[in-house]
């Protein structure tokens, strides 16, 4: 008994110290005044739209858009040194990036910054975000304006031609809930079903 409690709490511990990179971006002044995003080694992500947000959203990276991630913190430094243009600059929003996990915990802020490591960094979770919100959307849209799913869905098939997905697998219910639905219109049915398999094939891009 005593052997099994150590391994549960040496396996706690140990997934307490795994590496995750967190970011942040506070811009009062627009649409999405507040995102924070985790990213665990292992894939797992979870999303916010508020510090203390009491339903933050879960998904799951492929393993090359982890490592992708991974790759440019470590590229970055793990965060331990400035990537503060000091250009003056419009207000894009206070992003951060920090590392934790390993001993090592780092963090680095900036409005805008010209190493384009940071930059591929913080469009991944722009594409993160994006990804989200199309989720959010196409829910909202589904319960309250079924007419409207359609435009949900175009706009969507958008961000996927511009290959602007990330953990695109956390759109597959409601998609797979719009192309098996009689409620909505046969278009709407055919380009969710569309888009749904070119999500399962995993033919969009990590780059």
């Amino acid at each position: 008994m005593r052997f099994a409690t150590l391994l549960l709490l040496t396996a706690a511990l140990a997934a307490q110290d795994a590496p995750r990179i967190v970011y942040s971006k506070s811009f009062p002044q627009s649409s999405l005044p507040f995102v924070s995003i985790t990213v665990e080694k292992s894939g797992k992500t979870e999303y916010k739209e508020a510090p203390d947000d009491p339903q933050p959203i879960s998904l799951q990276l492929t393993e090359t858009e982890t490592t992708s991630i991974f790759e440019l913190a470590d590229k970055l430094d793990r965060f331990n040194r400035r990537l503060e243009s000091g250009l003056k600059v419009a207000n894009m929003g206070m992003k951060s990036f920090r590392y934790e996990g390993g001993g090592q915990n780092h963090e680095v802020k900036f409005n805008y910054t010209q190493d384009a490591d940071a930059q591929l960094l913080a469009d991944w979770f722009e594409r993160i975000t994006e990804t989200i919100q199309h989720s959010i959307n196409l829910e909202k849209t589904a319960k309250f304006d079924r007419l409207g799913v359609d435009r949900a869905l175009i706009n969507l098939q958008v961000s996927v031609e511009r290959n602007r997905l990330a953990g695109a697998e956390v759109l597959l219910p409601m998609l797979d809930r719009v192309a098996k639905g009689s409620a909505y219109m046969n278009r709407a049915r055919e380009r969710a079903a569309s888009i749904a398999e070119y999500i399962r094939s995993g033919k969009q891009k990590s780059e």
